[in-house]
């Protein structure tokens, strides 16, 4: 058993590596997900978010891509923006990908999640195939380099996430499994959903949300605990089913995000600390030596 937990470092919305390193450190976390993007564009120097993180005893379990053009503000806006569906920013995906990809290779990362964007249920949809092709052209991009891709989960159900992950047959694609985006996005019974799609889980979010009250519209993101997530059924999957996959804190709303991960990290070890193995746990956090 080699379950690790971290913590997704846009969460903590740094300024730079040094700062993320700080942040990292505050919450008790000796491990992240970190994502690409800002290396992929040149606001982070690759050799010295690499050089800071190290000096600082933490480490990559994981990357993350974002997709061109995905706009949070509403479902309706996400549906129609997000992942590899629009066809406007697919061509800039597919190059960008290409260079996460490069990236995660040259710095030992053997998954990379993104989200593949809400995938029709129906095979006899127009759009599927293209969607389709599109999910298998990057999971080759990434598979040249040796890296594995993890679809977040959330946007659809797990029967449709199923349906297409048969579909695709493609031995370099899982699943990110991600509770908290199932309540939001109203997609069914997250523990169900994660029983359903254990086969396939490289990797978990460790995140709460209350559903919506109203049709159409965002579920509210809660402190890890604070939701309606079934945290004894999600503890009870990992212990079953899933003993080696790492668990990744991540929080996206708040203002004392810090503060609200370190209680997450107190949250799982509380139920989970027998099977997490927390890289340099002996170190204090909090200091910068």
């Amino acid at each position: 058993m080699s379950r690790r937990l971290g913590v997704c470092t846009w969460s903590l919305r740094p300024g730079s590596p040094l700062d993320l390193a700080e942040r990292v450190r505050e919450t008790g976390c000796r491990a992240v997900q970190l994502a690409l993007d800002p290396i992929r564009r040149g606001a982070w120097p690759e050799d010295g978010t690499v050089a800071v993180l190290e000096e600082n005893g933490i480490d990559i379990l994981s990357g993350m891509m974002e997709m061109a053009g995905e706009d949070y503000s509403s479902l309706d806006s996400i549906r129609r923006t997000g992942g590899v569906r629009p066809d406007e920013t697919w061509p800039e995906n597919l190059a960008n990908a290409r260079k996460n990809a490069e990236i995660a290779r040259r710095l030992g990362i053997d998954l990379v999640t993104f989200h593949a964007g809400f995938l029709p249920h129906e095979r006899g949809d127009r759009e599927r195939p293209v969607l389709m092709q599109r999910l298998r052209d990057m999971a080759d991009v990434f598979a040249e380099g040796g890296v594995r891709v993890a679809f977040e989960t959330g946007q659809e159900t797990a029967e449709t996430l199923l349906d297409a992950l048969d579909e695709l047959d493609h031995p370099n694609i899982g699943v990110n499994f991600d509770p908290a985006n199932m309540v939001l996005y109203d997609m069914g019974d997250p523990i169900e959903a994660m029983r359903r799609l254990a086969p396939y889980i490289a990797q978990a979010h460790v995140k709460d949300a209350s559903p919506t009250l109203v049709a159409g519209e965002w579920g509210a993101e809660e402190v890890c605990g604070h939701g309606a997530v079934d945290w004894d059924g999600f503890f009870g999957v990992l212990r079953e089913h899933l003993p080696d996959c790492d668990l990744l804190i991540e929080r996206e709303q708040g203002e004392s995000r810090v503060a609200d991960i370190a209680e997450a990290r107190r949250f799982v070890l509380e139920r989970m600390g027998d099977q997490i193995q927390e890289i340099n746990a002996g170190d204090e956090p909090g200091g910068m030596g």
